[in-house]
């Protein structure tokens, strides 16, 4: 099957793009400015033996997006989404410019809309699909100095839970997963080794490799029965 992957370049993108070209899907590698990035991702995945493109777009951009998309699925229908493309720009509540609040908005909540929407009846009049969106634990629990991440996160938690519920009937899943602190080089600096010890029971930081499993089950004929979860990967830290 077809998979897009948005955000795609980024650590977590491309854990789940190299696991569903292992499935023997054709992934798309999105990326916004950086389309090198997700080239080089596209590369990583085709020297494995897998089927891999780059595409690049502006989630925020609605009409940019729609055209983008109306080229993919003139081919063929895009059957697996993932929804990954989201920043974060902290600061506390009280000091945080409507810039920082819009901008992470934008990307993360209004970005799945514009991504989303214009796959949807092409995904419908198959009778199949998988779409997975990448939430966080700070939309299930909520985090200082992430108000803005915390609202867009938990904001695809609730369109996850309501699209599910539109398209079961359909044999489409719509399912969130909700990652804890993975390792990446903006976790290093924010966690340190022997804070991420304090705060997870598992006493380690995730691997990008371990959300990438669980996106790769949930876009699998196994998971055809689970939709309108929200499954966390947090080494026991909810």
């Amino acid at each position: 099957m077809r998979a897009l992957v948005t955000g795609g370049s980024g650590a977590i993108g491309q854990a789940i793009g190299e696991a569903l070209a292992q499935a023997g899907h054709e992934v798309w590698v999105h990326a916004n400015r950086n389309l090198d990035h997700a080239e080089a991702v596209v590369r990583r995945i085709a020297a494995a033996g897998g089927n891999a493109h780059a595409i690049a777009f502006d989630v925020t951009d609605a009409d940019a997006t729609e055209a983008a998309l109306a080229r993919l699925v003139a081919e063929a229908p895009v059957q697996i989404l993932v929804n990954n493309a989201g920043i974060h720009d902290d600061a506390p509540l009280v000091g945080m410019t409507r810039e920082q609040w819009r901008r992470v908005i934008d990307v993360s909540l209004n970005g799945f809309f514009n991504v989303t929407q214009p796959l949807l009846m092409p995904m419908i009049r198959t009778r199949h699909g998988r779409i997975v969106n990448i939430a966080s634990l700070a939309g299930v629990m909520g985090n200082r100095g992430q108000a803005n991440y915390a609202a867009a996160k938990a904001g695809l938690i609730g369109a996850t839970k309501s699209l599910s519920l539109e398209l079961a009937s359909r044999g489409i899943t719509v399912n969130a997963v909700a990652p804890g602190i993975i390792a990446s080089p903006m976790a290093q600096r924010a966690f340190p080794a022997e804070r991420i010890k304090q705060l997870v029971p598992a006493q380690r930081a995730g691997q990008p490799a371990e959300v990438a499993g669980m996106v790769a089950y949930l876009a699998s004929d196994a998971a055809a029965y689970v939709t309108g979860q929200v499954l966390s990967i947090n080494g026991g830290l909810a």
